[in-house]
């Protein structure tokens, strides 16, 4: 887009640097007495060029993550935006995806992060009882559906402590590290899934889609085989093995695999029989 306060690029150029950012705030955090997983609560604000852009994100950090906020101001010509988050356990995980969330949903209203920290007060835990892994992976799903990737990371991640051998709670988790673009963490999370369920087929798609977007396609096709070989009407597990095989150069077999997809009513892959397949 042009005449964007924060480009593409430098959202791109900066992702590195925020998630160096957010581990040292963790650090200080740790040497000032934090005990990992203790609840704690966060201030932070946003800056771009325009109140109407912070106005929009305001709206969306009230409505759909229930954080408070301020009005924005115009300080040193710029327009800026003051909140406070729900608390959350922290540690080094939690703290990042968080972070990388916030710096995400500004980038999407055309708003820069530009700090955030808590204070500590008395520790405060969060219950881990056995009896509480359903509650958290609700919760979770409810904020994933509300656009609010780091609670959703969060609360997946608690349902982890709680039951460490459930596949879903990993694929889940795999899934938003993906959204905010860790995708070699992404890949973890997904292992973990496939170990503990081996025909846990959606998170083998996913894998293979991952292995893809890494460069792996041998790999991605090695998931996608084993998916049409549980599932043999997937008709994704044929498209995106097509793509995968296209990039390696392997036409004859992506085309194969397209038509195989198309026949089982794939739209995409019809458009690429067009395309590639003439």
């Amino acid at each position: 887009m042009n005449n964007r306060f924060f480009s593409e690029n430098e959202f791109n150029d900066n992702f590195s640097k925020e998630m160096g950012s957010s581990q040292d705030v963790y650090e200080n955090m740790k040497k000032s007495g934090l005990v990992d997983y203790q609840l704690s609560k966060f201030d932070f604000d946003f800056v771009s060029d325009s109140k109407e852009k912070l106005d929009s994100l305001k709206s969306f950090l009230t409505n759909n993550y229930g954080y408070q906020m301020k009005e924005s101001k115009y300080e040193n010509n710029k327009w800026v935006l003051w909140g406070e988050a729900i608390e959350f356990p922290v540690d080094s995980e939690n703290m990042l995806y968080w972070a990388l969330n916030l710096y995400y949903q500004g980038y999407i209203y055309d708003a820069k992060l530009t700090g955030y920290g808590a204070s500590l007060e008395t520790p405060e835990f969060i219950d881990l009882d056995s009896s509480k892994a359903e509650y958290y992976f609700d919760k979770a799903l409810d904020a994933y559906n509300k656009g609010d990737l780091g609670t959703a990371f969060i609360d997946w991640s608690t349902c982890i402590r709680i039951t460490p051998n459930d596949p879903n709670s990993y694929y889940s988790r795999a899934i938003v590290r993906d959204e905010l673009q860790t995708w070699k963490s992404a890949l973890k999370d997904y292992d973990k899934a496939i170990e503990l369920a081996p025909n846990f087929t959606s998170a083998i798609v996913n894998r293979g889609a991952s292995r893809d977007e890494s460069g792996d396609y041998a790999g991605a096709i090695e998931d996608y085989s084993k998916v049409i070989e549980l599932e043999p009407s997937n008709s994704m597990a044929y498209l995106n093995r097509g793509n995968s095989n296209y990039n390696l150069g392997l036409n004859e077999n992506a085309c194969k695999d397209w038509q195989k997809s198309a026949e089982l009513g794939d739209e995409t892959a019809k458009q690429r029989l067009i395309d590639k397949c003439k």
